[in-house]
């Protein structure tokens, strides 16, 4: 039964919409969040479809243009009129299979509203808004009816009519890859970007567009209008002949998102992504394993190892074994192994099913299930993704023969048959591989993937994708190393549309034995520890080579620290500055917290109010010793202890490109 309040609410929201019904005076209905800060106004205008966000009393979003273009139906977006108004609310409390937090509330007030144009064919196109207390999703939607058996759209008009020239943090637009230095600029800099688009308004609020539910339809981009300073629009992926997105009868798009905050750390704590997906599909997760992992992969990107059959082949059984043990010496629960199937030196049409002679996986897979380690797979494609759909079945069954649970995918360079990475076909793909993997209990980890848009709730065998600069852009090969400031700006953009295979944990922050003076990684070793805390992911490598880890106390952290959390708190930071995450052990009572610098030090003082109220824990803290720096003294870390309770504020030094990590053991367990 709906409260009187949310009764009224919705009874206004019906006479707004029908005030003035007939040919096309304005018809507009508000909707209020449940704690009633945001607010949106939509309807239609001269018989163009519109929006309005309203956040705090601040305008965010003004008199922006909505509706979608087809080549084979009228092309006109402003003879629309409003038909029908539907009201309903959401509110329930999830469980994640795994994730930043075990439950998850999912609360908005929600508005369908019905429009038809005025002329023939008279298309019918239906606009559903979700308000929640972090922010607005809506989708288009087109259903079936009659005289209309194919949807071809060349266009959507959505627009975001931004109000003040924002601080912006963006990549620009790449159809193929989202692996682009992070740029911060003025919203009137900006030409086109990729989501998540992250801006701070001039009166000190946060926003961030992305999208939510991107499946059978093209991915989204943002382009500044030209005649317009702060006005962005959906600039849409499209295929080879122009076409952006092809239907059958119905449509239905993802959910443009818009997430708000306050602060900048409200963006992190928000779930209004995965809150816009569909509940999980898969009635079977017990096989779904969350996990930190070791691999045969680094040594290729220094230069010590090939991925090709050769004298310094990787992927060896000897080298596999090996790193199996070690992995099993240190709790480790799965290797990957790239560069199993021939043939690397051509970079081309592999066999998905065949292994290089001095790669045996069955008698591997065995030797690892003896020591409670499991092979983690690799399909790279190089963009023959035809041919690797041809031989998909089959490399699954290959795979799930020999107990491989999962499979790292990989797709470096351009779609061979000229499709993009972030187009509908392509959209397609990936999600023919998750499902297709999920038949055979397998989970996927994506490189040069399509953009996260919270489908892991939907399909929770998708653990993690790449899908910007990650790790192996510190390797020796890379023509720009990232910045100290990069991971300070990933959590605030890339990694609020979901997980990321970062890869962190390198222990060999330079490459002077291997004769390289010019290139390094670009944090100090507190940071490297803490970036397990900070970048989010359910799996996690153990990046480095084995002797860069042995006789290292402060791989104790790498062991210790967990992927799987009950809660987690993003605690303060500014994008590109500093950020401070803690987050609790789904499976004990401890806390971790990471916090980590760009390329300036300074000092952070953290509250432990995140602590539980009258316990004690054993803090074990990992920070940068004295005179670290990521440039000039990159190793120096101080390992140290102290006992803390929720009532402590915690002080601590951050060097140049450096960071803090913490493991807060609760007492008495």
């Amino acid at each position: 039964m709906k409260s009187p309040k949310l009764q009224q609410l919705l009874t206004s929201l019906i006479l707004l919409a029908f005030l003035g019904y007939g040919c096309h005076p304005k018809q507009e209905v508000l909707l209020t969040s449940p704690n009633q800060k945001l607010i949106v106004s939509a309807g239609q205008h001269e018989g163009q479809p519109f929006y309005n966000l309203i956040a705090n009393g601040d305008t965010l979003i003004r008199n922006s243009h909505l509706g979608l273009i087809f080549q084979n139906i009228l092309k006109q977006t402003n003879n629309y009129t409003l038909e029908a108004v539907e009201t309903s609310t959401t509110d329930t409390l999830w469980e994640t299979v795994w994730g930043e937090d075990q439950f998850i509330k999912e609360q908005s007030n929600n508005v369908c509203l019905s429009f038809r144009q005025t002329q023939p064919p008279h298309l019918q196109m239906k606009i559903q808004f979700r308000l929640f207390d972090d922010g607005l999703g809506f989708r288009y939607q087109i259903p079936p009816q009659e005289g209309i058996d194919s949807l071809l759209l060349v266009d959507e008009i959505t627009e975001f009519n931004l109000t003040s020239n924002n601080q912006s943090w963006w990549t620009p637009v790449d159809y193929d890859s989202y692996e682009k230095a992070y740029q911060t600029s003025q919203l009137s800099e900006v030409d086109s970007v990729q989501t998540p688009f992250t801006m701070k308004t001039d009166k000190g609020q946060y926003l961030s567009i992305h999208e939510a539910g991107l499946v059978d339809y093209a991915s989204m981009t943002l382009k500044r209008r030209e005649d317009k300073t702060l006005s962005l629009e959906c600039n849409l992926v499209p295929w080879p002949d122009g076409i952006k997105v092809k239907a059958n009868k119905t449509m239905q798009s993802p959910w443009r998102s818009i997430q708000v905050g306050e602060k900048a750390v409200d963006l992190i704590n928000s779930h209004l992504i995965v809150n816009l997906n569909e509940p999980n599909k898969l009635e079977n997760t017990s096989w779904i394993k969350p996990m930190k992992y070791m691999g045969i992969w680094w040594g290729m990107h220094l230069g010590q190892q090939t991925w090709f059959t050769g004298p310094k082949h990787g992927a060896t059984n000897k080298n596999t074994k090996e790193l199996i043990d070690f992995a099993a010496a240190n709790q480790f629960e799965g290797v990957l192994v790239e560069g199993w199937n021939p043939d690397w030196k051509k970079f081309g049409e592999w066999t998905y099913t065949q292994t290089y002679p001095d790669f045996d996986l069955p008698q591997l897979s065995q030797y690892g299930k003896s020591k409670k380690v499991q092979i983690i797979g690799h399909h790279e494609t190089s963009g023959h993704v035809e041919n690797y759909e041809s031989q998909l079945d089959s490399a699954l069954q290959f795979y799930s023969k020999y107990n491989v649970n999962n499979i790292k995918t990989g797709y470096v360079g351009p779609i061979k048959n000229g499709q993009y990475h972030q187009g509908q076909w392509m959209v397609n793909h990936y999600q023919k591989v998750v499902e297709k993997a999920a038949e055979h209990e397998i989970c996927i980890i994506a490189h040069e993937p399509v953009k996260p848009t919270g489908l892991r709730r939907t399909y929770p065998n998708f653990l993690s994708r790449e899908g910007a600069l990650g790790q192996e852009f510190n390797a020796p090969w890379s023509a720009a190393n990232n910045s100290p400031a990069h991971t300070t700006i990933l959590p605030f953009t890339r990694l609020l549309a979901g997980p990321m295979d970062f890869t962190p944990g390198i222990f060999g922050l330079t490459y002077e034995k291997y004769g390289i003076t010019d290139k390094r990684v670009n944090t100090t070793l507190a940071k490297q520890l803490a970036l397990y805390v900070v970048i989010y992911s359910p799996v996690q490598m153990a990046a480095d080579l084995v002797e860069n880890y042995k006789n290292q106390p402060a791989f104790q952290f790498i062991k210790d620290v967990p992927v799987d959390w009950e809660r987690s708190i993003a605690l303060e930071g500014d994008p590109g500055e500093f950020i401070s995450i803690a987050r609790k052990d789904r499976h004990s009572s401890d806390w971790f917290l990471g916090s980590i610098s760009n390329e300036t030090a300074r000092e952070v003082s953290i509250p432990l109010s995140f602590l539980e109220a009258g316990k004690k824990y054993l803090a074990v803290s990992y920070q940068d010793g004295k005179n670290a720096d990521w440039k000039t003294n990159p190793y120096s870390i101080k390992i140290s202890e102290k006992e803390v309770t929720s009532k402590d504020k915690l002080t601590a030094w951050l060097a140049a490109g450096g960071g803090l990590a913490i493991h807060f053991i609760a007492k008495g367990e």
